[in-house]
């Protein structure tokens, strides 16, 4: 898993710059991203193995991003990482691959990661 792309879309600066930081030292390629526009460039550039994505983007729902991601590519692993547990249960957030709360503390995002990477193998 680890050498996968990763792509973090997330308006708060520093969780992208957290999860720049772990993720890299566990050794995978890390895009960040703040904006859905930003994202939708990174993926049609191809080559991104899982998206981590938060579901409050400013104007644009990460529910949305995640609908038009599931709706290109299903295969494409999404973990949705949020603030808000409510989310669980909108039908959107149920396509995703795994959803988390997040936290500073990034172990259950990590295995998350990996649970899904291998899955998608």
């Amino acid at each position: 898993m680890n050498g996968s792309r990763l792509l973090f879309v997330d308006d708060e600066e520093g969780f992208l710059e957290l999860y720049r930081a772990a993720f890299n030292r566990d050794g995978y390629t890390v895009e960040t991203t703040a904006t859905v526009d930003g994202a939708r460039e990174c993926l049609a550039q191809g080559g991104v193995d899982l998206v981590v994505l938060d579901i409050r983007l400013g104007e644009v729902s990460g529910l949305a991003l995640l609908r038009e991601i599931k709706a290109k590519d299903s295969r494409l692993p999404v973990v949705l990482a949020t603030a808000y547990a409510r989310y669980q249960d909108d039908f959107s957030s149920w396509l995703a691959d795994a959803y988390i709360v997040k936290s500073s503390d990034l172990n259950e995002l990590k295995q998350a990661v990996r649970r899904c990477l291998g899955k998608a193998r």
